[in-house]
């Protein structure tokens, strides 16, 4: 895999389903949806990034995204909820290493449509792009110590469990351990495409 390639794939961002959600674009007409969760303390408590103060911010943010998906240099999906029109997430990669032909992927869902396997569905969906369209050997997913709802989607998708750097993250004002799961190509081949 070349950052060429990847580039050139997202340039065009593609549109991706499953059995419930659309997996597209980020839109600036996503605003409300994206500022209902990324307003909350509770969403970004295990995240880099702070809550969203108000729309505007959100509205700028999403035009920011627009602008890297142009260059293809933005990876993530925003999840539209079919049955409501509504997105109610993102979900995608955030790192790619390309020496290593692997790649970092990361989710967020709003708490209102937590419990619902929507995070396992996209990121199920998002792997096998990841594998079967950029052709990655290895994909890679990370979690805060505490953050065992995001280590269960994780493990769900058939991602293993692989350790813990502790301490390793300052974040928000403390020192965070940060835990690693992954699954490799043909872990994932096996588990979801073992009848093809």
């Amino acid at each position: 895999m070349k950052e060429k390639d990847v580039v050139k794939k997202f340039k065009r961002m593609p549109t991706l389903h499953t059995a419930r959600l659309t997996l597209r674009k980020m839109r600036p007409d996503d605003c409300a949806d994206m500022f209902d969760y990324a307003r909350r303390d509770d969403v970004t408590e295990y995240l880099l990034w702070e809550p969203h103060p108000n729309k505007n911010h959100t509205l700028k943010y999403l035009e920011y995204i627009n602008s890297m998906y142009k260059n293809g240099e933005f990876y993530d999906w925003a999840l539209e909820l079919d049955s409501e029109k509504k997105m109610i997430g993102t979900c995608g990669f955030s790192l790619f290493d390309f020496t290593n032909n692997s790649a970092e992927v990361g989710y967020v869902v709003n708490p209102v449509y937590h419990g619902c396997g929507y995070a396992t569905e996209a990121l199920i969906e998002i792997m096998a792009f990841g594998f079967m369209e950029l052709n990655l050997h290895r994909i890679v997913a990370r979690y805060m110590d505490g953050n065992d709802a995001s280590r269960r989607v994780m493990e769900k998708c058939g991602m293993k469990y692989e350790g813990c750097a502790r301490s390793s993250m300052f974040v928000k004002g403390k020192y965070r351990s940060v835990h690693t799961c992954a699954i490799l190509s043909d872990e994932f081949i096996k588990r979801y495409f073992k009848d093809e």
